[in-house]
């Protein structure tokens, strides 16, 4: 079996003949695995299931003084976090879309470097990716607080950004999928350490509408769909299958009871995460990173998942602990 079938075998419940996986590292900690392993193209040596395509995180202008703007105008400040930044300013200071236009969404930027990524891992599941593809896109352009308040007081406004990001993500999919890929991945946090950031009565109002038409349109196209959202955000996951929402990820360790999801999932909801980056990683020994790899791999034996640290590896984690589990998990019997 190729990755790209072994990874459909997980999502359509079937028990894998291995456990697959796919997992990336922030700047600072992918420096450390480029200085150990002696070369800047880590891919090959990671040996991933998942072929991301397209850009999560978004395209940008560098402005100088650690400072950036994404191609929907929002500056962002990579003073402390390099990967991504922080919001500084307020493209829509006001609660109107009027003199606001979005990005086309068939820029070719979007889709750049498709066919020669496909061509150099072509046996790996193609996964297109849309970053901050809806509430996230809605707080960067508006402000968090302020799109908070708009939720209670400007409904009206907030239904009409939200259509509007979809729209604009409907647009780029329909163009991605073109390609020969297998799945679209909309990245759109919606949890903290304890429940969701907008609350479920206000997430089913205005963002699980918009879902269910960006998933459909992914659906009509024979592909599936992943989502990532951080947070404690399970409450969710019989919506989300409802909509049909094929793989969840981060699946944090430390919001969420792994092996009782798995076990309550399997067969309707694929999981791609596991690992804690909160605690084990950055804390816990070299064997203590071992023993939880393996403990993943056997809660992942019966299929429904895809092996990957919660989140991508920050630079806090030794790099005997990221060896330790890139070791592990290839080390499987690849029956």
């Amino acid at each position: 079996m190729t990755k790209r079938d072994v990874v459909r075998t997980v999502l359509a419940g079937g028990r894998p003949p291995y456990v697959p996986w796919s997992f990336g590292f922030t700047l600072e900690a992918n420096q450390k695995l480029v200085e150990h392993f002696g070369t800047p193209d880590l891919e090959p040596i990671f040996d991933n299931h998942l072929l991301g395509l397209g850009s999560g995180v978004g395209h940008f202008q560098d402005l100088g003084n650690d400072r950036v703007r994404d191609i929907f105008g929002v500056v962002w400040n990579r003073s402390v976090d390099k990967d991504i930044g922080i919001v500084e300013g307020c493209v829509l200071p006001e609660p109107t879309l009027a003199g606001y236009e979005f990005p086309d969404p068939e820029d070719e930027v979007f889709f750049a470097g498709i066919e020669p990524r496909i061509a150099r891992f072509p046996d790996r599941f193609r996964v297109f990716d849309i970053g901050f593809s809806l509430f996230e896109r809605a707080w960067t352009l508006r402000g968090m607080e302020n799109l908070l308040m708009d939720f209670v007081v400007n409904p009206g406004f907030v239904h009409d950004l939200l259509k509007a990001i979809g729209d604009h993500n409907i647009r780029q999919l329909r163009k991605a999928v073109q390609h020969d890929v297998d799945a679209v991945y909309f990245g759109d946090d919606w949890g903290q350490q304890s429940g969701l950031i907008m609350g479920p009565v206000y997430w089913r109002e205005f963002i699980k509408p918009v879902l269910a038409r960006m998933y459909a349109a992914v659906h009509a196209a024979g592909k599936y769909v992943f989502i990532h959202s951080c947070g404690d955000v399970d409450e969710l996951f019989d919506d989300l299958v409802d909509l049909g929402l094929n793989c969840f990820n981060p699946f944090q360790p430390e919001v969420m009871d792994i092996a009782a999801l798995l076990r309550q999932y399997r067969g309707r909801l694929a999981f791609h995460g596991g690992m804690s980056t909160q605690r084990i990683l950055p804390y816990g020994t070299v064997d203590q990173v071992r023993a939880e790899t393996r403990r993943l791999i056997g809660l992942g034996q019966e299929g429904g998942y895809i092996f990957s640290p919660a989140h991508a590896v920050e630079g806090d984690v030794p790099l005997a602990n990221m060896l330790a589990f890139i070791e592990e998990i290839q080390a499987q019997p690849r029956g």
